[in-house]
């Protein structure tokens, strides 16, 4: 089942200063080849379900190699099956006049 899915990974205990680690996460994410595009609170996420979820499990993964005791994760996530979509055909629908 193809998704489309947001998520927010926090390493908890880390401090107020977080980048180091999400540097890590963008770099597990790029190795996996999924499209995916950070935001200041998350990144968007597009693939099959089950790749998703394994690569959110590798960010996990790397933060704990890192030394992160405790990791917050949050995920939603969104389907289709009526149409293939994909984050660029949502965002483009917004420049669309309404119907």
């Amino acid at each position: 089942m193809k998704i489309i899915a947001d998520f927010c990974i926090v390493p908890m205990g880390a401090g107020p200063s977080v980048s180091r680690y999400i540097r890590e996460v963008k770099a597990v994410l790029d190795q996996t080849g999924l499209t995916h595009e950070m935001h200041a609170n998350g990144t968007n996420i597009e693939g099959e379900m089950a790749e998703v979820s394994a690569a959110i499990e590798a960010c996990c993964g790397r933060l704990e190699e890192m030394g992160v005791e405790r990791i917050f994760c949050t995920m939603h996530f969104s389907t289709r099956t009526d149409k293939n979509q994909n984050m660029a055909d949502k965002l483009s629908a917004l420049a669309e006049p309404a119907k």
